[in-house]
């Protein structure tokens, strides 16, 4: 029957009892599939753990750029290893870095969430944020009302200098 139309028999559900077969063309029927698959593909998102190193006597400048970049990972939806290198007699006050980790999760605030606490490897000191999707959208929100917020009271105080 199929080959008097010119078409196939594709087999759609091999799971389901008994299996689902249609006479249509399988080029067209390959062709959408695949579509579906990139589709699929395109919108799912790869989480990558990405890695921020300090060191315990960094300097005020340093600290901001590399909290800033944690803050931009976060953002991207990334997890991220804030790791904490010791050299020398700089293990004997491990205390400092234990500062340090709490300082760049003080600066990161609500937007992520803490996966594994800090704790010391070797020479190294470790702790994991992963991005807290309620939390960033509640920032949003609340950026968003602000804005809005600031549009309409500028709007009444153009109204007001064009009433005068």
């Amino acid at each position: 029957m199929a080959r008097g139309l010119d078409l196939d028999l594709v087999e759609v559900a091999p799971q389901a009892k008994p299996p689902v077969c249609r006479i249509m063309d399988y080029g067209k029927f390959k062709y959408e599939e695949d579509q579906k698959a990139k589709e699929a593909r395109k919108k799912s998102t790869n989480v990558q753990v990405k890695e921020v190193k300090y060191r315990p006597k960094i300097g005020k400048g340093d600290f901001d750029t590399k909290t800033r970049n944690v803050i931009r990972f976060i953002d991207d939806g990334h997890k991220v290893k804030v790791t904490l290198q010791f050299r020398g007699r700089e293990m004997a006050h491990p205390e400092l870095g234990a500062k340090i980790l709490d300082d760049v999760i003080e600066a990161v605030g609500p937007a992520a969430k803490l996966d594994s606490r800090s704790r010391l490897e070797g020479r190294a000191m470790s702790m994991v944020l992963s991005p807290d999707k309620q939390a960033q959208e509640a920032i949003k929100k609340a950026a968003a009302a602000a804005e809005k917020e600031a549009a309409a009271e500028a709007e009444g105080e153009t109204a007001e200098s064009q009433g005068d």
